[in-house]
């Protein structure tokens, strides 16, 4: 059975890009999208799924809030912040430990590494 991902990005295309990334994949299936921080809390109750990936700058919650509320109510689910501040990663995990990893957005072709270290199928 595959592991399921959450994806929240305000940007339709980053979404469009990381769900193809996603359809390539056997072993894993995007379960839901959100277009922000409180819908992606939202879809993650409804959907439970095993690894959240979120944009760090959203509308309504960005992904550092939505990453506490989402760790408050989901301990071991692990969350990978997206992001285009790539550079941020060390100063990003020492404020905020409820974020796993961090990742560029233009290091998404390693993604799926970086997913694998987190899940394994």
């Amino acid at each position: 059975m595959p592991r399921t991902i959450l994806i929240a990005d305000d940007n339709p295309l980053i979404r469009k890009t990381l769900c193809e990334i996603f359809e390539a994949e056997e072993d894993y299936d995007i379960c839901a999208e959100a277009t922000n921080g409180q819908e992606a809390i939202d879809l993650a109750l409804k959907h439970r799924p095993e690894l959240i990936i979120l944009d760090l700058s959203m509308p309504v919650m960005n992904g550092l809030e939505a990453s506490r509320e989402l760790k408050r109510i989901m301990p071991s689910v692990p969350i990978i912040l997206f992001t285009l501040y790539g550079d941020i990663e060390n100063e990003v995990l020492a404020a905020d430990p409820l974020v796993d990893k961090v990742v560029s957005k233009g290091e998404a072709r390693n993604l799926m590494g970086y997913i694998r270290s987190l899940i394994s199928v």
